[in-house]
């Protein structure tokens, strides 16, 4: 299927990304702040298309600029009612309280006078807003017509504003973006032109390019609040904590401003900030008490707590200003879907589309909702219909590309498991992903005493890009390796990271814990929670995996840098603070544990099943509050990390690398527990050319923090130092007690299997290349040598498994390959697959001796 990409730009190759269909862009131009911001392109900069004098009209409207709504009408009371310029206010004033057939009732006679008029662009908006879809396309089509008859001399910079405006309309989004360039060259100073021209992006999908217009706006007016709240929503995905410091200070401009409000709500709920969301609604609430977008999130959030006479009321009103319109469905879909409440998801926006079934966004979500669910026949009707009413959505367009990509994955079935693998990938990874998550699952269920409903879908990709795309639409996720939402887990695949940087196993075992915690709270989990569980499983399952972060943590302890139980939830929107959230959850969930057993997180787990939230929850189970929570985990962690906090606290003795070596000694003596003093002696003895020395103090260091990782770290330098000593059995010590923390390191676990590579240890050996291969499945020597240790123990099903996945990783000597495999075949009575590879071997190098005396026999044995 050939598919047309977003070619919509601002200008050359600057490309603006989704359009939505006029009837959402028709919701999206008449929200309540549109006729503060986009519309002041007319009325702000002292233009009236009614032929009044604006100047009594300026005390009046910087009230309403700054959203001063009871002075708006004080001094408007005092002007010539009939005057066009003060209706036209008055009308702008009902938009924003919410009182849209008021305005409408004051735009409709300006507007049939004046068809070009801002008058004319309000109550086109209006008729929008209102669903009255004819009217709006009438009223735009007289807009764009009375300003397409004007001499291209005689329009204003705000003429070609409105034109813009009026394209943008009746859908014709490259003509309104050409226009809005005109109407930009012609007043490149305008705030109110780059900011509608920005909002023209935004809508778009196009963030980069709507902050250049926000931008430029502010540079002409930096009090300029539409293009102050227009670029905190331009900077929300990439930078959530500027973006919120940018709607508070749009607040501070405009208290009036609903959507300024509502998005601050929104950046609440998705923080875990449920009250301080709440309060922003009722803030919006308080100045149009319609606000359908207010009432949709409440009515989300009451769902959500299950409360459904309150849902109700709040879809009735969210319904109230356009029966019509579904987006306050698809807005509680949205909500649902990010609770991880796909099934439920999908049906509000079928609710959506019911209203509007040429709702792009809608189909779009829905579809995406589909790929979450594993229903990814449906997700692609969703989308191709999404696409063919909006063929520049970038998230459709990714997510149908996907799916094509994904039509060249290898499937593979297994009881209630599909797993799909790009083909080149499976030969290698399908031996040890099937069982894998076949004993994850299995395990789980029995810890947390609940069997998930199947079937599960697991989805491996080489490219992280596309594993991106199968989550949210869009490239990036950086950081993340796996994803889970309920029965589907997506994840990278070793290939999609330079070895050694993660582990694919612990990968698939955290989400498929999520699978399980997820399941059995009926999507209800906290954030905290789920994460910290899979977490802890994965230390749990096996200690390799855990992650070693204790030293980062005794540091953020010392720096005081650990989160409070109540904002731990946040820590996982704050990329400075994510990596300790995930740890630190993992520590309460282990605090849970060892303090109240296994059957009482179990219980929380169903608890918030039932629908409770975390205080009542943790009160029923648990018998204590956050509060309490809190005061036995700061118990547990000190405890735990006290001794290690005090080893890695910095001295306070000035400066230890400007030491000279006497200086520093005698403070190491003073300080035998300070790991950073003992780390700074041994350092400078490795530079005074004393390994000897420094070897003690290395292994004194070691002893205060064991698990310090990296090529810094005691075990790793002491390593290196043991090897220039000429002390092979030195470095093959240091180099385990490093792997046994430091799990991820693959450079060191080559260096130790080439130091084993004679030794008779063969548990040692087999340590050593099994953590190779779980760090980097794709090196076949590492499967080659875990072969042949399998085969001298008489375990030929293992070792045929590791020979098979050599093959298949492309090793080096191809014909040793084959006949490894070949003499594994043959150990085992399998002669004619034996033979087989065997004249693979030897087709490859036809004078292999290996090869050819298994030839010989093969055939000079009798059957």
């Amino acid at each position: 299927m050939i598919r047309r990409g977003p070619r919509f730009h601002r200008a050359g190759s600057r490309r603006l990304g989704a359009l939505v269909t006029v009837a959402a862009v028709g919701v999206a131009l008449a929200a309540v702040p549109a006729t503060a911001r986009a519309a002041r392109a007319g009325l702000a900069q002292g233009e009236s298309r009614g032929g009044v004098t604006p100047t009594g009209l300026q005390p009046a409207l910087r009230a309403f600029r700054e959203g001063r709504l009871t002075d708006v009408d004080r001094l408007l009371a005092r002007l010539d009612p009939r005057d066009p310029g003060v209706i036209l206010l008055k009308a702008r004033a009902a938009v924003v309280r919410g009182h849209y057939a008021d305005a409408e009732g004051l735009l409709a006679p300006l507007a049939a006078r004046e068809p070009a008029s801002d008058a004319a662009l309000d109550l086109a908006r209006v008729q929008q807003q209102r669903g009255e879809r004819e009217a709006a396309r009438a009223t735009f089509g007289a807009l764009v017509a009375a300003l397409g008859t004007q001499p291209a001399t005689a329009r204003t910079p705000q003429d070609l504003a409105r034109l813009a405006e009026g394209f943008r309309g009746l859908g014709r989004f490259e003509d309104a973006n050409a226009t809005f360039r005109a109407a930009v060259r012609a007043a490149p100073g305008d705030p109110a032109i780059n900011t509608a021209w920005g909002r023209l992006f935004l809508d778009r999908h196009n963030p980069k390019d709507a902050a250049e217009s926000f931008r430029a706006a502010l540079k002409s007016d930096d009090q300029w609040e539409p293009a102050t709240a227009g670029l905190a929503e331009a900077l929300a995905d990439d930078d959530p904590p500027a973006a919120i410091a940018l709607a508070e200070a749009a607040v501070r401009l405009n208290p009036s401003d609903v959507d300024v409000r509502l998005f601050l709500a929104q950046q609440a709920l998705d923080r875990g900030r449920t009250a301080d969301a709440v309060a922003a609604i009722t803030q919006a609430l308080a100045v149009n008490p319609a606000s359908p977008h207010a009432h949709a999130l409440l009515a989300g959030l009451a769902y959500l707590d299950g409360r459904q006479a309150d849902y109700d009321a709040e879809i009735r009103q969210a319904l109230a200003v356009n029966p019509k319109d579904g987006e306050p469905y698809r807005m509680v879909g949205s909500l649902v879907a990010a609770h991880y409440r796909f099934d439920d998801a999908a049906a509000l926006v079928r609710q959506a589309l019911a209203l509007d079934p040429d709702d792009a966004p809608a189909h779009a979500d829905l579809g995406l909702d589909l790929l979450r669910t594993g229903d990814e026949a449906g997700a692609r009707t969703a989308l191709d219909r999404a696409f063919k009413l909006d063929p520049y959505d970038t998230v459709t367009y990714n997510l149908l590309s996907l799916l094509d990509t994904l039509g060249t994955f290898t499937t593979v079935r297994d009881g209630d498991l599909v797993i799909r693998m790009s083909a080149d990938e499976a030969p290698v990874l399908q031996p040890y992903v099937v069982p894998l998550a076949h004993r994850a699952l299995r395990t789980l269920a029995a810890t947390y005493g609940f069997t998930p409903t199947g079937p599960f879908l697991i989805e491996i990709f080489p490219h992280h890009d596309d594993f991106a795309v199968r989550n949210l639409g869009l490239p990036g996720m950086i950081g993340v390796l796996g994803a889970c939402f309920g029965r589907v887990v997506t994840m990278d695949s070793p290939h999609a990271r330079p070895p050694g940087t993660f582990q694919w196993e612990a990968t698939l075992w955290h989400e498929l814990a999520h699978v399980v915690t997820l399941q059995l709270s009926k999507q209800r989990v906290p954030r905290w929670l789920t994460e910290g569980i899979s977490v802890y499983e994965e230390g749990r399952a096996d200690p390799a995996w855990g992650r070693n972060m204790d030293a980062a943590f005794a540091e953020a302890m010392n720096q005081r840098k650990v989160l409070p139980l109540k904002d731990l939830d946040a820590g996982f929107t704050d990329p400075a603070r994510v990596s300790l959230a995930y740890y630190e959850a993992s520590l309460v969930v282990d605090y849970l544990v060892r303090q109240y057993g296994q059957a009482k997180l179990n219980g929380l787990l169903r608890t918030y099943g039932e629908g409770l939230d975390t205080p009542a929850a943790l009160q029923r189970v648990y018998g204590t509050d956050l509060a309490g929570l809190q005061a036995g985990f700061d118990t547990a962690i000190a405890a735990r990390f006290d001794g290690l906090r005090t080893a890695m606290a910095a001295p306070a003795v000035g400066q230890l690398r400007r030491m000279p070596l006497r200086t520093l000694w005698n403070v190491a003596g003073a300080l035998p527990g300070s790991y950073p003093v003992q780390m700074a002696l041994a350092n400078l003895l490795v530079r005074e050319d004393d390994p000897q020395r420094a070897m003690a103090i290395y292994a004194r260091a070691a002893q205060l923090v064991p698990m310090a990782a990296g090529p810094d770290s005691p075990h790793a330098i002491m390593a290196t130092l043991a090897l220039k000593l000429g002390d092979k059995d030195r470095a093959i010590r240091e180099l385990q007690a490093l792997l046994q923390y430091d799990h991820d390191n693959l450079d060191a676990a080559r260096l130790l299997a080439s130091l084993l590579n004679d030794s008779t240890d063969v548990a040692a050996r087999r340590a050593v290349y099994q953590r190779i291969v779980a760090l980097d499945p794709f090196e076949a020597s590492a499967h080659s040598e875990l072969g042949r240790i399998d085969l001298a123990e008489k375990d030929s099903t293992r070792a045929l498994r590791e020979f098979q996945v050599a093959l298949a990783a492309g090793p080096r000597d191809q014909a040793a390959a084959h006949c490894d495999l070949a003499e594994t075949y043959y150990l085992t009575g399998r002669r004619d697959e034996a033979k087989r590879q065997t004249l693979d071997a030897l087709e490859i190098a036809p004078l292999y001796a290996r090869a050819q005396d298994l030839l010989l026999k093969l055939v000079g044995e009798p059957q």
